[in-house]
């Protein structure tokens, strides 16, 4: 007869190694995403804790931040037909959850939303973004996240900068992120931002999924 200690050690063995395929199995990359259209897709919302407001005046920081971050980030989810993000993508679906973000966004420092430098329009680097998905949390979800992180609105410029980032939420690792210009648009400051972020989903649509297609299907 075996020892009871030899066969304890077999079966955890063995069920290591089911745990390990079945994650091997369930894992996604980019390929998964841009080959496939059924590929689950979790659109996380637009991050805008380092979020630059420049050479607008009458910016008043506060609101900004316990007002207009959240109001944007509803605007893109309640008015989804206009702000299209599965169509862009090619989704046959495309799941949501933004209260990471709104929570993360309400607790931004309103002394470094404003600005008069016009140079922090380009500040990031793909660094930045990977610091910013690192103290992200994703609550325990797996699979893969699309992040907006939101760098700076120029009005000077009539531009927005957004970083489109992919994540594998259980590693936190940053896939793809890529930075995109939208141009601003419309009355009030949800709607002026909401034109921007409009802007890139269009050109996302238009333009970007077919080259990240061709790059990352393979």
């Amino acid at each position: 007869m075996r020892p009871v200690a030899s066969i304890k050690h077999k079966l955890a063995v063995l069920l290591f190694s089911l745990f390990a395929l079945s994650g091997a199995a369930s894992a996604q990359t980019l390929k998964d995403v841009f080959s496939n259209s059924t590929t689950s897709v979790l659109y996380l919302g637009i991050d805008f804790t380092k979020f630059k407001v420049i050479d607008e005046p009458n910016a008043n920081a506060s609101d900004i931040r316990d007002r207009q971050y959240a109001g944007i980030n509803d605007l893109v989810i309640n008015e989804a037909k206009k702000y299209d993000i599965k169509s862009a993508l090619h989704r046959d679906n495309l799941e949501h959850d933004i209260s990471m973000a709104r929570e993360r966004n309400s607790k931004a420092n309103t002394e470094s939303i404003v600005s008069t430098n016009s140079a922090d329009f380009h500040r990031f680097k793909d660094s930045d973004v990977e610091g910013i998905v690192k103290s992200f949390s994703f609550g325990g979800k797996k699979g893969i996240g699309l992040l907006f992180v939101a760098e700076a609105m120029s009005k000077s410029d009539k531009a927005i900068a957004i970083w489109v980032t992919f994540i594998d939420m259980g590693s936190k690792k940053v896939l793809m992120t890529e930075r995109l210009e939208g141009k601003l648009a419309g009355f009030g400051f949800r709607n002026y931002v909401g034109g921007g972020i409009k802007s890139v989903i269009d050109q996302i649509e238009k333009k970007k999924y077919k080259e990240w297609k061709e790059k990352y299907e393979h």
